[in-house]
């Protein structure tokens, strides 16, 4: 399987996933850094952490 972080543009949600499964990235809160280009650096790595340590068999597929 190879599955790529898409951007999902929904009624109920907007944001990145799995295109794959249903995962959907949640961020935890709002972004930390000094700097809009540290806060947006801090953002992608939570997200990008998140999409790699994800299993799609936990996550069922919704219909887009």
């Amino acid at each position: 399987m190879s599955r790529k972080m898409v951007w999902i543009d929904g009624q109920r949600f907007r944001g990145f996933g799995c295109s794959e499964c249903g995962w959907r990235f949640k961020p935890s809160g709002t972004p930390t850094g000094t700097s809009f280009a540290e806060m947006l650096r801090n953002f992608e790595l939570q997200r990008d952490r998140e999409f790699a340590s994800h299993v799609c068999g936990d996550h069922s597929k919704e219909v887009r």
